[in-house]
């Protein structure tokens, strides 16, 4: 079972599903809306549990997962959606064991998931140019995660070179990712993928045209990712009227051998890059 304890980051969730995310203290006071619930009653009590405020309203006092934290914690830089967080994970392939480049680091968000796509037996570096994005974020990933021995963070600008070399994967969350491709192509591994998110089409135009330049990219894709939530309550069933649509494009690419060229994946059955023709 686990416990909430003293120095955990916890939410407090209301009926409505509103979070508020608070630091435990022995002695401290949680206070909302002139409603007050001491630490004390919410330390040692398990995960999951029922606590009640002053006025008797009742909440959750719970951990938050990963998506619910990230929406919640201090921000230096805009942090990237869990939509696109999970998407990420999924089409770079990052997978337990892989060593994998980062920038910018900004809140820390996307440098959390990859840390636990990874593993223990993978490695994290990366890079960011702001002093204070960097300090934040260093502070946002160890309240969630603890100590990380596999996170290296520089304050570098990745645009003026990648110092790792054999990596597996590149993975940018920067306003002009084109200026790292031609750094991307040197430092990652034959076989290895880049992944940029960008919220613009110049954006993406400018950094597929890079990746074609340098002519070591090749199964290259852009895409986005829609999330649409939908309300059901008995016989009432209707997607909601709002839903978090479009936040960046997601560029892919895979390094491969000389002489190949570079190539788009191919579209099938709306899934990109997936061929339904099977060859034996």
């Amino acid at each position: 079972m686990n416990i909430l304890k003293d120095g955990d980051r916890i939410h407090l969730v209301d009926k409505k599903s509103r979070h508020y995310a608070l630091s435990l203290k022995a002695g401290d006071v949680f206070q909302l809306s002139g409603e007050t619930i001491p630490h004390d009653q919410i330390i040692g009590q398990p995960d999951g549990t029922v606590v009640t405020l002053s006025t008797g309203r009742r909440m959750l006092a719970l951990y938050p997962t990963l998506s619910e934290y990230v929406l919640k914690m201090p921000r230096g830089a805009q942090v990237l959606y869990p939509k696109d967080l999970g998407v990420i994970i999924q089409w770079a392939d990052i997978y337990p064991g892989a060593h994998v480049f980062e920038a910018g680091t900004g809140s820390g968000a996307l440098t959390m998931a990859l840390l636990r796509a990874v593993g223990d037996r993978g490695h994290v570096v990366s890079y960011e140019a702001r002093e204070d994005f960097a300090r934040t974020a260093m502070k946002n990933i160890e309240r969630y995660l603890g100590p990380v021995p596999n996170l290296t963070v520089r304050q570098r600008n990745a645009y003026e070179g990648i110092e790792e070399g054999a990596l597996d994967r590149v993975i940018l969350d920067l306003p002009e990712p084109w200026q790292v491709v031609p750094h991307a192509a040197t430092a990652l591994r034959s076989g290895g993928i880049y992944l940029s998110y960008v919220p613009t089409i110049p954006q993406v135009m400018q950094t597929v045209e890079a990746l074609h330049r340098t002519a070591v990219f090749s199964m290259i894709q852009t895409f986005e990712t829609l999330l649409r939530t939908w309300n059901i309550e008995g016989r009432s069933v209707r997607p909601d009227h709002r839903m978090v649509a479009h936040s960046g494009f997601l560029t892919v690419a895979r390094k491969v051998g000389p002489g190949f060229g570079p190539c788009a994946a191919v579209e099938s059955s709306g899934e990109p890059g997936l061929v339904d023709e099977v060859i034996e």
